[in-house]
C-alpha cells in the first residue's frame, strides 16, 4: 500500500479496525432515513457557521442549511474537550453519566500502567501518547500505557472499556446496522463503546504525535500548519467518499453503505489557534476563513457523492462540533503559566496533587480529597493573579457532578478561569483553547439537513445540547432512543423541530407538486 501521506512529505501512521461485513437491511424499513453522516468540525462556532454562511451564500453549507435545521444556540458540555464533546453526539450523555471528563483524568481505583496493581489511583492518558507502531508500520495502542483495573486481573483498561454506557454505533451496530467512524487518534477507539465492537470499519489516523506543533519544538508537525492539516482532513473525507461507495474506509474491498458514519475535520480548529479571530463579534480572519471554505469544499463533496450514489433522499447529515475555542475576542486572550496554579496547589497541600489538567479552565484530582477545601481557599484568595473566575468543589461541584466521594472520576475541584484566561505553558503559541466552561468553548454549530425533514430552512434559536444528537439519529433511523443508557439516565431528549417528511409527500415535493413541510 503507498504512503497516503506522502504529498506531505512526512510519514502518517494509521491505525485499522479489523472490518467486517454486516448484514443489510435488518433495521426498521420504515425509518425517516437510512443512513447518517454526522461530521464534527472541532472548533466550528454557531457564530462561525452563520459568518460564513453571510460571506458564501453558495456554499455547500449554506445549501445544506436551506434544506436543513439551524440550531443557533447549541451548547455541547462542559468541560469542552474532544472526549466529552464526541461522547455527547454519541451516547447523548454528559461527563457524569459517561465518567469521561477529558483524554487526559484521573482514576482512583485504577492502577498505574505497566504496574501490579497494589496501589491504586492513577491519572488517565488517553491521547498520542498511548501510540506505537504496530506490526503493520501503522500506529495502535500500546497496552503497556494503558491503566490497569484491579477489579478485573490488572488488565489494562483502553478507552472503549473506560466507558461507562454504550454509543450509538453499538445500538446500531447491534440492531443489524452497519456503522463506520474516522477520527484523530487511535485512542478514538472510544467509540466502540464498553462491547469493544461498536464501530465495523474505524479509522483514526494519528494527528498529535508533535504535540501540537505550536511549542516550535517542531515546525514538520500536522498542527503547526493549516495546509497540513487539511491535507490530512482530506484523507479523513476521501475514507467517507470510500464509505458513501460502498467500500471499506481504504477503498480495499465491498461493504454496505453505512447506516451511520462519519468523522472529525481539524482545519478549522487549527485555524483559530494559528490565526484567531478580527474582534469580539468573531469575524473571520483569512486564515479562518480559508479553513472553514475547505472544510466546506469536503463536505460538498460527501453531499454531491450521497446524490450521485442515490443516497441523499435517504441520508441525514448532521454538522456540527465537539467544541469550540476561546477566546474569540483577541483582546482578552491572556495567557498565565500552569507552574503558577501548581505552586499554589502544593504550597496550600504539599504532596496533595495527583493530576493537574489545564487548558481554558482546569481540573484537580487530589490524593487525599480531604484537601479539596484549603486548596480551593487558596486558589480564591490567589484568584487574580492566577485568572480565575470560580472555583468548585464540595457541594457546589456535587450540583454538576457526581460527588469525587461517590466516584472515583470526578475532579475534587474544577476551576473555571475568566474570559480569555489559557492556562499554558509560556512558550505555548496558540491563540485560542478549549476545554473549559466558557460560551466560546461551548457554544457550537449545529446543522441538521435533509430531503426528509419538514422544517426545512428553519433557524431554532432554542437552547439545545449536542447530547440530543445521539437520540436524534437512532431516532431518525427509526430505533428507540432508549436504546442508549445515557439517554436514559439524563432523560435527553430528541432535537425539537425534527419531524418527518412522509416518502410519497417526499417524492411529490421533489416533483414541485407539493411544498416540503405542509
Amino acid at each position: 500500500m503507498k504512503p497516503i501521506f506522502s504529498k506531505l512529505g512526512i510519514a502518517l501512521s494509521v491505525a485499522f479496525s479489523t472490518v467486517g461485513i454486516a448484514c443489510a437491511g435488518t433495521l426498521p424499513a420504515g425509518a425517516p432515513v437510512q443512513h447518517v453522516l454526522l461530521i464534527s468540525v472541532d472548533g466550528l462556532h454557531a457564530s462561525d457557521l452563520d459568518n460564513f454562511m453571510r460571506l458564501h451564500p453558495a456554499s455547500a453549507i449554506a445549501k445544506l442549511a436551506q434544506q436543513g435545521i439551524d440550531y443557533t444556540n447549541a451548547h455541547t458540555v462542559a468541560p469542552a474537550d474532544s472526549f466529552p464533546g464526541l461522547l455527547a453526539l454519541t451516547t447523548g450523555g454528559t461527563p457524569a453519566v459517561t465518567g469521561v471528563y477529558y483524554d487526559a483524568s484521573y482514576d482512583r481505583m485504577l492502577a498505574a500502567p505497566s504496574s501490579d496493581c497494589s496501589r491504586r489511583g492513577t491519572a488517565v492518558l488517553y491521547d498520542e501518547t498511548l501510540d506505537m507502531a504496530g506490526t503493520d508500520g501503522r500506529e495502535t495502542i500500546d497496552p503497556a500505557k494503558l491503566p490497569r483495573d484491579p477489579q478485573r486481573g490488572c488488565a489494562p483498561v483502553y478507552p472503549h472499556s473506560y466507558l461507562r454506557v454504550n454509543t450509538i454505533f453499538e445500538a446500531i451496530h447491534d440492531a443489524g446496522g452497519y456503522t463506520a467512524w474516522t477520527d484523530k487518534h487511535p485512542a478514538y477507539e472510544l467509540v466502540n463503546g464498553p462491547s469493544g465492537r461498536g464501530v465495523d470499519d474505524l479509522f483514526v489516523p494519528e494527528i498529535g504525535a508533535n504535540f501540537e506543533g505550536l511549542d516550535h519544538t517542531d515546525t514538520g508537525g500536522i498542527t503547526g500548519s493549516l495546509a497540513r492539516t487539511e491535507d490530512y482532513d482530506g484523507i479523513k473525507a476521501r475514507a467517507v467518499l470510500n464509505e458513501i461507495d460502498g467500500l471499506t474506509h481504504d477503498g480495499s474491498r465491498h461493504v454496505q453503505v453505512p447506516n451511520v458514519f462519519g468523522l472529525n475535520l481539524q482545519a478549522v480548529n487549527v485555524a483559530q489557534k494559528l490565526y484567531g479571530y478580527r474582534d469580539a463579534n468573531g469575524t473571520l480572519t483569512p486564515g479562518v476563513d480559508r479553513a472553514i471554505g475547505y472544510t466546506d469544499q469536503l463536505i460538498g463533496r460527501m453531499v454531491d457523492e450521497l446524490a450521485r450514489q442515490h443516497l441523499r433522499d435517504r441520508t441525514l447529515v448532521i454538522v456540527t462540533a465537539k467544541h469550540g475555542n476561546g477566546p474569540i475576542d483577541p483582546s482578552r486572550l491572556d495567557k498565565i503559566d500552569e507552574r503558577k496554579l501548581q505552586k499554589v496547589i502544593a504550597d496550600a497541600a504539599p504532596g496533595a496533587l495527583a493530576q493537574l489538567t489545564t487548558d481554558h479552565g482546569a481540573l484537580i484530582w487530589l490524593h487525599d480529597g480531604s484537601a479539596a477545601p484549603k486548596i480551593s481557599a487558596a486558589l480564591r484568595a490567589h484568584a487574580n493573579a492566577l485568572g480565575i473566575a470560580d472555583v468548585l468543589n464540595g457541594d457546589r461541584l456535587a450540583m454538576r457532578f457526581p460527588a469525587p466521594a461517590q466516584d472515583s472520576r470526578t475532579p475534587d475541584i474544577v476551576v473555571v478561569s475568566k474570559d480569555g484566561v489559557i492556562f499554558a505553558k509560556p512558550d505555548d503559541g496558540k491563540l485560542a483553547e478549549h476545554g473549559g466552561f466558557h460560551d466560546d468553548d461551548t457554544a457550537v454549530a449545529l446543522l441538521v439537513a435533509g430531503p426528509q425533514l419538514a422544517n426545512s430552512g428553519r433557524r431554532v434559536t432554542f437552547p439545545v445540547s449536542t447530547t440530543q444528537v445521539a437520540p436524534t439519529i437512532l431516532a431518525a433511523l427509526g430505533l428507540s432512543p432508549a436504546e442508549l443508557q445515557a439517554v436514559v439516565e439524563e432523560g435527553t431528549a430528541v432535537l425539537p423541530a425534527t419531524n418527518w417528511v412522509r416518502s410519497g409527500q417526499l417524492a411529490q415535493a421533489q416533483q414541485g407538486d407539493a411544498p416540503l413541510g405542509k
